[in-house]
């Protein structure tokens, strides 16, 4: 995920040095002042108390970051804790080494949060068509989510937009890309998942960093979730200490396949519904009204058809989230077309790699990125 907020930090790595903290910090506080007046100044999704609240907030996570060396040496952090971060190292260096995605200083750092959750997203959609609201925010662009760190805040925005007539959807989040403007740190909230999801979770924000089209929040985050999964599938497969009949390579086969069910099935009630709202002579209440025999009919296909396939737990949760425009557009957003991601992957021998690197090279030369994605993937 790509928070709408983003501050910089002067890329000097002085800061990892003891006498050169102080220095760090005060130019990460002097730059993130400057950067708080320019996004206040030009960001037309956000008031400055946004602003300021955002950065304040994104700040006390930089100046609590500690060496990822140092919490591994610290005995006094729990094995847990350590082992986790170790898998991050891993995860960085097969990044780096194996796909060829510049990882910079990224995750080198940890810091440990006061509370479970990173912070709230809000998006809303139209109730009568697939359309997200959007955000414009300075760096990235559009964005069809807004991020908070505070509950109060997030729901209030919330109720601000239902009372506008918009379907919402209010969500927590424990991991954020800063698309390489500073040293972003691994986050307890991140390692509070099982060892395959954190290598996804890692290996899906590193590549945030090598292929980022601005405006395009679909296309990315959908390109983040196959390289995080197949990534990790590729990583648990073949790292030493692994190997295909091992429980975590199998585990993160498993989770990549069951993305890809769950894609064809998000897509498919996407072409439904949008076979109902693009109908010209359906008036706004009548698509509202059958909208929910979509849905009904959608979920029934679930239960009997797509969750029996699942090989893992992945998905157990679908049905706690109520479906609305709000949330169905979240889940095409992560889960479009993985199918096409997976045939592209084949078409290429299963080059990871190579896969990255062609389209990284190609997505200049077209309107819609998903244009370079084979179409038959299903």
């Amino acid at each position: 995920m790509v928070l709408g907020s983003v501050t910089t930090e002067t890329p000097s790595g002085a800061s990892s040095s003891p006498e050169n903290k102080p220095l760090g910090r005060r130019l990460l506080r002097a730059g993130l002042a400057i950067a708080l007046l320019a996004l206040a100044a030009s960001c037309s999704a956000c008031s400055p108390i946004y602003v300021i609240k955002a950065g304040i907030a994104e700040m006390q996570i930089l100046r609590a970051r500690q060496d990822i060396p140092e919490v591994l040496n610290d005995t006094t952090v729990d094995a847990a804790t350590r082992g986790k971060l170790s898998f991050v190292f891993e995860a960085r260096r097969f990044a780096a080494n194996e796909l060829r995605i510049d990882v910079g200083d990224a995750y080198t750092m940890f810091t440990q949060l006061d509370s479970d959750t990173l912070a709230l997203v809000v998006s809303a959609a139209h109730k009568d068509r697939l359309v997200p609201k959007t955000w414009w925010f300075p760096i990235v662009g559009r964005m069809p989510y807004k991020g908070f760190f505070s509950l109060e805040d997030a729901q209030k925005q919330q109720a601000d937009l239902e009372e506008e007539g918009y379907d919402t959807y209010l969500r927590p989040t424990a991991a954020f890309s800063p698309l390489g403007w500073f040293n972003a740190p691994i986050l307890s909230t991140m390692l509070r998942a099982d060892d395959v999801e954190v290598v996804e979770t890692v290996l899906h924000e590193l590549s945030h960093r090598h292929l980022f089209v601005s405006g395009r929040v679909g296309f990315n985050e959908s390109f983040a979730t196959f390289v995080g999964r197949a990534g990790a599938a590729q990583f648990f497969c073949t790292r030493d200490g692994g190997g295909p009949d091992t429980l975590k390579c199998l585990r993160a086969q498993a989770r990549w396949q069951d993305y890809q069910r769950f894609s064809v099935f998000i897509d498919e009630m996407m072409e439904e519904l949008n076979a109902v709202y693009d109908d010209t002579e359906l008036p706004y209440e009548e698509k509202v009204s059958r909208r929910g025999g979509v849905f009904e009919r959608s979920l029934a296909r679930f239960d009997a058809d797509v969750a029996p396939t699942f090989e893992s737990v992945t998905f157990s949760g679908f049905r706690n989230t109520p479906l609305n425009n709000a949330t169905l557009l979240t889940r095409i957003r992560y889960y479009h077309r993985l199918p096409d991601f997976a045939a592209l992957l084949d078409a290429r021998g299963g080059d990871l790699a190579a896969v990255l690197a062609e389209l990284k090279s190609n997505a200049g030369t077209v309107e819609d990125p998903f244009e370079m994605l084979p179409s038959d993937g299903r």
